[in-house]
């Protein structure tokens, strides 16, 4: 047809929708473009802006949808999929809603599946709380969406459940059809499986996310946006450890597509993934070049600044670090509390305390609070300033009198947080000898409190150091005795399982055991002594040595080691063993005797004149024949020695 007319509409039109379904998008694209006379937008927009979309050229479909003269319900369908690709979900939410409330056809599941993937995204990527839209999850693909959604409100437990009942719906709809293997199933539900290996990660479950992790990757799954996002989150497991695996992992975030499958924000982690592993495996410049092209994207994002310096301190150019923080920190002041913070915690490092310390107290959103006025205060101290110290507890309770009275109207008791101030504040000064700047916090906790006996006790206790006339006046107002007293069951205090001393309940007693126990109140019970044990060859005929407690030496009958004779039946080691003589040794004249184990108590039958060498003592036969050859040879032999 278009040989004899070439430029034939429909011909041109049929063309264009056979090249769309065989996948050729760019021909089509060509075509269209080729034929812009007579294929005018009204003619066919839809075709084009879809082309377009399945080219990744989503801006310009766009401008093509806009450009359509009447909005069809096919171009009304694909401005959905396209707001949704460029992340404006709340736009995208209004289409899909118009499309579902004026639309009946059986694509009504479908939408009703795209919306709730826009919630889910605004829950995820924006924290938006999600409204019900009052969806029936009777798919495996609304289950999914509403998992991550409540991933994005932190509800991991009832998200959890979510995707379980989303693999229960998967493989009952998947089961229903013969053609579907037991590997296409898994592989369908590999991206159910990898949102909830994401939530055992979050939960702190790393291993078991690590192996389920792994167990999608040996799927090798189609879908390259699922293997980057998977790659990634092994590579936050690994963090500085199994570096080589993390270096094999990032390879898969690299795969041709993954821009056009995930969003900003999950390809902007990847980045910041790739520029740590770089740190990590000390490849400084490849680590300082996607830094710097993440910041170059990102100005006022605080992770690559960060990056690089901490890639500048493994380089120990630490004041160059400081230098590019307090750059980033003066050109962006939204963002310089957290610069400020890590610019500190450097000085700290460095041993630079006081400098730490005047970063901190520059964060003016954060000086006044209680935990910065905690931690500059320990700092301080560590420096013995304590001058400093006081006085940053006087402008934190300086500054919460100030917005006390901006903020209240006539009389107002001072809020908790004040009052814990003005009493670490007294304190302090207390424990440093700041008597009477410690007596004024306490009177002005006093006079806001006056029934706080605890205050007063301190009150007193201080101006007995320096006044001790106004201590006994103020002693007046303590609480008498009586009243102190507590309400205490002794017994059961005693009785407690965390009393060190616990009282043995008595038992019951009858008859002459109770009038014993009357008249013998405070005798104690006298213990069994137990028998002591004899030893084994005990003879109670034989009188015992009175000596045997004593060591050998000390013994009165001991004379000593008799030297030089005998010496081929002393042996040197250790004491107790005992054997037959030198001829019982020999083995070739007991060879028909069995052997037998050495009976009991046989060591206490060896004495210092008997002939038993032990086993372990024996030389070795020809020893002293060798030894005395060698004493022959340096007689007549060598003078200079060998």
């Amino acid at each position: 047809v278009l040989q004899i007319s070439k430029d034939d509409v429909t011909a041109l039109q049929c063309k264009v929708v056979c090249l769309i379904q065989n996948g050729n998008f760019k021909e089509a694209l060509t075509v269209i473009n080729t034929h812009t006379k007579v294929l005018t937008s009204d003619v066919i927009a839809f075709e084009k802006a879809y082309c377009e979309y399945r080219l990744n050229r989503i801006e310009n479909a766009l401008k093509t949808i806009q450009s359509a003269s009447q909005q069809t319900d096919k171009l009304k369908e694909l401005y959905g999929q396209v707001l949704y690709r460029l992340e404006r979900y709340d736009d995208c939410l209004a289409a899909y809603r118009d499309l579902i409330r004026n639309s009946q056809d059986e694509y009504e599941e479908e939408r009703k599946t795209n919306l709730s993937a826009v919630v889910a995204a605004q829950s995820t990527w924006e924290k938006v709380m999600p409204e019900d839209l009052g969806l029936r999850e009777a798919t495996y693909e609304l289950c999914y969406n509403s998992a991550c959604a409540l991933i994005g409100q932190g509800k991991l437990n009832e998200a959890m459940k979510k995707l379980q009942k989303a693999e229960e719906l998967c493989r009952q709809s998947l089961s229903e059809d013969s053609d579907v293997t037991e590997e296409d199933i898994e592989a369908e539900l590999a991206i159910i499986h990898g949102q909830m290996a994401y939530i055992m990660q979050l939960q702190g479950r790393t291993e078991d996310a690590l192996q389920l992790y792994n167990q999608i990757i040996k799927l090798k799954p189609t879908d390259v946006g699922l293997l980057a996002v998977i790659a990634n989150n092994i590579i936050t497991i690994n963090k500085d450890q199994n570096v080589f695996d993390s270096k094999k992992k990032v390879k898969l975030t690299n795969a041709e597509g993954v821009e056009h499958k995930l969003s900003k924000k999950q390809l902007q982690a990847i980045e910041f993934n790739k520029a740590l592993l770089a740190m990590y495996t000390n490849q400084a410049d490849q680590c300082r070049k996607l830094s710097a092209s993440l910041q170059s994207q990102s100005p006022e994002h605080l992770l690559p600044v960060l990056i690089q310096a901490a890639q500048l301190c493994r380089e120990k150019q630490h004041a160059k670090a400081v230098g590019l923080l307090q750059e980033f920190a003066d050109q962006h002041p939204a963002n310089a509390a957290e610069i400020k913070l890590t610019m500190a915690q450097l000085k700290i490092a460095q041993g630079s305390v006081t400098k730490a310390c005047m970063i901190l107290r520059s964060i003016e959103e954060l000086q006044h609070k209680p935990g910065m006025v905690s931690a500059l205060v320990t700092m301080y101290s560590h420096e013995e300033d304590i001058d400093s110290a006081i006085e940053v507890f006087t402008q934190a309770i300086q500054w919460y009198q100030q917005f006390q009275a901006s903020h209240s109207r006539g009389t107002n008791p001072k809020s908790p947080v004040h009052l814990s101030l003005i009493r670490e504040a007294a304190n302090f000064k207390l424990k440093h000898g700041r008597k009477k700047e410690a007596i004024s916090d306490l009177e002005e906790l006093w006079k806001q409190n006056p029934k706080d006996v605890h205050t007063l006790a301190q009150l007193i206790s201080a101006y007995s150091l320096v006044d001790p006339e106004k201590a006994k006046v103020l002693s007046k107002h303590l609480p008498s005795s009586d009243t102190m007293s507590l309400k205490v069951d002794v017994d059961a205090l005693e009785n407690s399982h965390g009393a060190t001393y616990v009282r043995k309940k008595a038992g019951k007693l009858t008859g002459d055991n109770q009038q014993k126990e009357q008249g013998q109140g405070d005798v104690k019970k006298k213990k069994k002594k137990k028998k002591g044990k004899l030893p084994k060859n005990y003879d109670p005929k034989v009188t015992p040595d009175p000596e045997r407690w004593l060591p050998m030496r000390e013994r009165s009958y001991y004379r000593g080691r008799k030297k030089g004779k005998k010496k081929d039946q002393v042996g040197k080691g250790t004491q107790g063993s005992t054997t037959a003589g030198s001829s019982e040794l020999d083995a070739s004249k007991t060879a028909s005797s069995p052997p037998t184990s050495p009976r009991p108590g046989s060591a206490a039958a060896v004495s210092a004149t008997s002939n038993v060498i032990p086993p372990r003592h024996q030389k070795p036969a020809g020893a002293p024949a060798t030894k005395k050859k060698q004493q022959q040879k340096k007689k007549k032999g060598a003078k200079g020695g060998w």
